[in-house]
């Protein structure tokens, strides 16, 4: 026998009310989902998840500022998640959760950015183009290429600007191009 739906409506009402169980249900109805619409957006479950729980963070907190009079309660949390989602790709906040990588002893297992390089062939095209490159824009480049690092996450882990790190990006890879062309 199929479970009742969840009146999405009510639940926020009672979250609102500071109900934790309401919220539960909430998430018990929709994170599935929710994780699904994340992942098709951020493309990394890490990300993903990072999301969702902000965006039940967010119902725990703003539940009172749900008006069922201007739309559906589903349509109010999926604009959070989107809302969430859109600020992670844009490297909004993300900054706080790297910025203390090294610090705190939490070492990437993963191969650095220079040990890659120099792993390439020594008569390749492209390890010639990125031994061009500042050393800086070099190292911003293979963390964001080999090991899928996001502009945020750069500029947490170098320590430097976003927008910083954006431009030694889109620079570095026009020289790139420019050198192999």
């Amino acid at each position: 026998m199929a479970s009742p739906a969840l009146d999405l409506n009510n639940a926020l009402g009672q979250c609102a009310k500071g109900d934790r169980r309401a919220l539960r249900a909430i998430y018990d109805s929709e994170a599935p989902r929710m994780l699904g619409v994340a992942m098709r957006l951020l493309r990394r479950r890490a990300l993903a998840e990072e999301a969702v729980h902000d965006t039940f963070l967010q119902v725990w907190r703003k539940a009172d500022g749900f008006d069922p009079d201007r739309g559906e309660a589903r349509s109010w949390l999926y604009a959070i998640l989107r809302n969430r989602a859109l600020n992670i790709l844009r490297g909004e906040n993300r900054t706080d959760l790297v910025e203390d990588f090294e610090p705190m002893g939490l070492v990437s297992g993963e191969e650095n950015a220079e040990a890659v390089m120099l792993r390439l062939s020594d008569t390749g095209s492209l390890k010639r183009c990125l031994e061009r490159l500042e050393p800086a824009r070099r190292q911003a480049i293979t963390l964001a290429y080999i090991h899928g690092l996001s502009h945020g996450e750069l500029a947490g882990r170098l320590g430097v600007p976003l927008g910083t790190i954006k431009s030694w990006i889109r620079r570095a890879l026009i020289s790139l191009r420019e050198c192999m062309a």
